[in-house]
């Protein structure tokens, strides 16, 4: 019975330890926007406080009042709380915490990846902790659920309060991490020490380390398919990829990747190399390779991309080529650019390119997925009043914000790994490539941010002026191949698809499994994962009705491009003995020097 009796006191004191640190988290978040009351006047602290108080004592949480308050702080505008909702959240909460703490010093780990060690479920301290957090993260999210308002709204609580839940797990704390107490045991403390080593470097070099970054060099066993830089100007090196077929299509092939990363994530390794397999299927390849923006750079703006840039890139490839017309591809905002750069060509009556391929891109912003939470007028006016009229907006900073779209993923298991337990993460080459950020021109950023993002200005005929043209992408009547990844965090499917309904021309959209990179670098030798494709030639206004009438296909989408491509490459022709041409002579081996600079 005294066993009993300590065990429940045990249990309640944590239990009420683990909400003040939440609510000491809270209060910390809050604080960096200026905005939060003291933590004795938390709403959410003195709710949740007294909801354990009351799972002992018989009494009922109290009202919604306070979270409401909190809850409207979020939002940045008052919000409710569904009532009812409210009501069973109660119930369910005070249901759960008294079957916890019923099972006493038998606590079983409730599966997650986080507590999945045996260190966790061999130590009833750890596993209660564990199941409290886990039975705290789930009725604060139920909590968010309730709010009554829009999706921008409902959207801006939940991801404000994923937030918190993710920041706040016991996993990360070294006090209460089991597994890491244990390491640190059987090391004799010399997992602490690697931990603080770690520490002591990431700040050093201003990131979290995802891998080993000492395995990797740019050129040497990255990016290392062989080519010629053949042009460049302050914004980018054009790379020319040596044929690897004695016959090439004649109509050649340009690759846009997205200038907020660098280009080689689509040459990783000679094995999942989407320019070596576009090479190999016999097309004369030219890639951007975008310069990472210095100081030089701080004025340049979106028409200077477009124009002299992805403009230009069109206009050399056929030059060296002697073609007539090119085919495109764009990857992310780097097919959101040369989507533009279709519109002002189209505006002038021009038609360099005779079909785009289109990879995870935006075009339409109406579905921006959770990037959408931070966008609303008075972010975008406070970026334009630090960078509309010059600076660079710092490549960290844009890891920094992709990255805790998946806390968890991105942030927390390396803070965990890292520095808990001393380990050094393994050599991943694509780690490598997501933590080689680079900058943005301030201007262009700002540009992009309230044309696209903010007001949607692409697919409203003649609301975008660039370059000094009004773009309607209904004039952009070429074939396209647009591609969207099912699990994309980032370009949501649903915003991928909707290019289908404001492109005019013959039109082939397919459907990838996983996520922005992953559906995207699929290498079709090694035969993973699904594409769905619909044969049908109409496209639905949704992308759930289009989705409905699919048919899936084991491996990867590579092949259904490839195939559709070679409909557009024209005729073969000899392949070129060389890269460039008597105008355009090779400038240096790629992958450049542009790749190379690091933000």
């Amino acid at each position: 019975m005294n066993s009993d009796s300590s065990w429940l006191q045990t249990a309640q004191s944590l239990q009420q330890n683990w909400m003040q640190q939440w609510s000491q988290m809270l209060q910390s978040t809050q604080q960096s926007l200026g905005a939060m009351p003291a933590m004795a006047q938390n709403p959410l602290w003195q709710a949740m406080q007294q909801a354990a108080q009351g799972a002992s004592a018989g009494v009922a949480i109290p009202a919604a009042g306070p979270l409401k308050e909190l809850f409207s702080q979020i939002a940045g505008q008052s919000v409710n709380i569904d009532q009812g909702k409210w009501l069973e959240i109660q119930r369910t909460y005070l249901t759960e915490v008294a079957e916890l703490w019923n099972q006493g010093p038998k606590v079983k780990v409730p599966q997650d990846r986080r507590f999945s060690s045996d260190a966790w479920a061999s130590n009833p301290v750890a596993a209660f902790s564990a199941a409290a957090y886990l039975l705290n993260a789930r009725t604060l999210m139920a909590m968010a659920e309730a709010v009554e308002g829009d999706a921008k709204t409902q959207n801006r609580v939940r991801f404000a309060v994923q937030q918190w839940i993710d920041a706040s797990a016991p996993s990360n704390f070294l006090a209460l991490n089991a597994e890491a107490q244990k390491k640190a045991l059987e090391t004799q403390g010399e997992s602490i020490s690697k931990g603080i080593q770690n520490l002591l470097h990431d700040m050093k070099q201003g990131f979290v380390s995802m891998t080993d970054h000492s395995a990797f060099e740019v050129g040497k066993n990255v990016a290392t398919s062989e080519g010629q830089v053949v042009f460049e100007n302050d914004l980018f090196q054009l790379i020319e990829y040596k044929p690897l077929t004695a016959k090439v299509y004649e109509r050649p092939f340009l690759l846009v990747p997205p200038c907020i990363n660098k280009f080689y994530i689509l040459d990783l390794q000679p094995d999942n190399s989407f320019i070596r397999y576009a090479v190999e299927q016999g097309h004369r390849t030219f890639v951007v390779s975008w310069r990472n923006p210095d100081a030089s750079c701080a004025q340049k703006t979106w028409d200077n991309y477009i124009e002299d840039a992805v403009i230009k890139a069109i206009s050399v490839t056929r030059d060296i080529t002697g073609a007539e017309t090119i085919n495109a591809l764009g990857f992310c905002v780097g097919g959101t650019m040369l989507g533009t750069a279709l519109g002002v060509l189209a505006a002038r009556g021009e038609q360099p390119v005779n079909s785009a391929t289109f990879l995870t891109t935006l075009l339409d912003f109406t579905d921006t997925g959770i990037l959408d939470v931070f966008i609303d007028e008075n972010f975008v006016k406070f970026r334009e009043m630090q960078y509309g009229k010059g600076g660079l907006m710092p490549g960290r900073d844009l890891a920094t914000t992709f990255s805790f779209l998946r806390p968890n993923d991105l942030v927390w298991n390396y803070v965990v790994g890292n520095y808990l337990k001393g380990e050094s993460p393994p050599p991943f080459d694509l780690l490598y490539w997501n933590s080689d950020s680079t900058n943005l021109p301030g201007p262009y950023y700002a540009w992009y941010l309230r044309n696209t993002y903010l007001e949607n200005r692409l697919v409203k005929p003649g609301q975008a002026t660039v370059c000094g043209e009004k773009i309607d992408l209904g004039l952009v009547d070429i074939p396209v191949y647009i591609y969207g990844s099912r699990e994309d965090h980032i370009v949501p499917i649903g915003g991928a698809y909707a290019s289908t309904q404001h492109l005019p021309g013959p039109k082939r959209f397919v459907m990838g499994a996983s996520g922005h990179i992953a559906g995207v670098i699929n290498p079709a030798s090694k035969g993973k994962r699904s594409h769905w494709v619909s044969e049908g030639e109409d496209f639905p206004a949704s992308a759930d009705e289009w989705i409905a009438s699919s048919t899936e296909h084991k491996g990867s989408w590579w092949g259904d491009w490839s195939n559709w491509l070679k409909g557009q490459a024209g005729k073969q022709i000899a392949a070129p003995k060389g890269c460039g041409s008597r105008k355009y002579k090779a400038i240096e081996p790629a992958p450049g020097r542009y790749v190379q600079a690091k933000a």
